[in-house]
């Protein structure tokens, strides 16, 4: 198939519609990316768990991209030049993914529950003082530090190198930016984790961090200190950007479709449905790039997608799919064959997927029992998205939290 590329939008306000132009397109359809790059997207789930499962699918683009000259594409240095569990293959993903596996256990991940409950209501108690009829960017002000605090907690990052941290980590996400910016945030990234690792070696403390440190400085060959910086990238990155999205669309739909919100505040064993359908609806990522493929695939319909070819997977567009979910466009936690692909499948599924469902398991019916009368100050539609085919959020999310105060009525 020689047809020309379909240009992925990256401003984000078409992710959706494009999506369903994909799948609709075939098994797989040649997409251009920033800087010239051509890859195949597949954004079938039929045809993605096929891939995902492929002994000739690969994640090293080390080994499986011909050509491939590291660090030459700014704008793909957290998701290609990187070393981690991420970006490798069979043993080596399984020893790196063994290294940080620890953390995130079912038993690991509950015990987090009164930590994230303790961010939670802190960020309320801080809300509270906002005046009837002011708005308020609940994504910044809630949203976003729940799980950022989380995971910044976690891996021990300093309360002074947050703010920079957390900047890099946002911005990777921007697959809108030049050349020149995605450079500049490329380096900043890797002085940022750099800047973390050599605070630990002087005030090592019970964190990840630490952990990890320790363990490259046991045994190098265990984990490099590329794969020590690369996996500091992976696991605060993903272990932020996926809840916050997930907040902010989950609080969207609530607001925007009342009955569903009555439903679930009548019911609290339904939380873990508004999840699950804000995930199948609004994933928090869409295309993932990128895989590579090391011999020919044939997925009929004469599509072939050749040794050495890039592979861009759209995990998000699996859930709204009509195919897979019943008029997909609607926000229905009563789904009872719920299909989605928002935290991926096979072995590269996503280790934080637990962690992220529990911060919102946490985060979203404390937030509607503090502020019954919580609603929206802006059309849905026209909320402003983060400009990437990456991510999908919105940039900000104006909202009232208590009802105005009456007028003075006095005569």
């Amino acid at each position: 198939m020689t047809s020309t590329p379909i240009t992925l939008d990256t401003t984000g306000h078409h992710l959706y519609a494009q999506a369903d132009q994909l799948r609709e397109a075939g098994p797989a359809v040649r997409v251009e990316m920033p800087s010239g790059l051509v890859a195949w997207s597949v954004s079938r789930g039929d045809i993605a768990k096929q891939l995902l499962l492929h002994p000739h699918v690969s994640k090293d683009a080390r080994k499986s991209w011909p050509g491939y000259q590291p660090w030459s594409i700014p704008w793909l240095a957290a998701w290609v030049d990187v070393i981690s569990m991420f970006t490798s293959d069979g043993a080596d993903h399984k020893r790196l993914k063994d290294l940080v596996g620890r953390a995130f256990t079912a038993r690991r991940i509950e015990a987090m529950r009164p930590a994230i409950e303790a961010i939670v209501t802190d960020l309320l108690d801080a809300l509270e003082a906002t005046a009837p009829g002011r708005s308020i960017d609940l994504r910044t002000a809630f949203a976003y530090p729940v799980p950022t605090r989380v995971i910044c907690d976690l891996f021990g990052v300093p309360t002074d190198q947050r703010p920079e941290m957390l900047r890099v980590i946002d911005s990777v996400l921007d697959t809108s930016a030049s050349d020149e910016t995605a450079a500049q945030v490329r380096a900043d990234m890797f002085a940022a984790m750099h800047t973390l690792i050599a605070t630990k070696r002087t005030t090592p403390g019970p964190d990840m961090t630490s952990v990890l440190l320790a363990a490259h400085e046991e045994d190098g060959d265990r984990l490099s200190e590329d794969e020590l910086v690369s996996t500091l990238i992976l696991m605060i990155g993903a272990g932020s950007e996926t809840a916050v999205s997930l907040i902010n669309h989950a609080v969207v739909e609530l607001l925007n479709n009342p009955d569903q919100l009555a439903i679930v505040l009548a019911d609290p064993t339904r939380w873990d449905d508004v999840t699950e359908e804000t995930l199948r609806k609004h994933p928090p990522i869409m295309h993932l790039p990128l895989r590579y493929a090391t011999a020919d695939i044939d997925l009929g319909n004469r599509v072939v997608i050749a040794a050495g070819d890039l592979i861009l997977i759209g995990f998000g567009a699996h859930g709204r799919d009509p195919k897979a979910n019943h008029d997909p466009d609607q926000f229905n936690i009563d789904r009872s064959d719920r299909e989605h692909l928002s935290f991926g499948h096979g072995i590269h599924h996503c280790l934080g997927a637990p962690l992220a469902r529990l911060e919102a398991r946490v985060a979203l019916p404390a937030l509607f029992a503090r502020f019954p009368h919580l609603r929206l100050t802006a059309d849905p539609d026209g909320l402003q998205r983060q400009p990437s085919f990456i991510g999908n959020d919105y940039r900000a999310l104006p909202v009232l939290l208590h009802a105005a105060a009456p007028a003075d009525t006095a005569a």
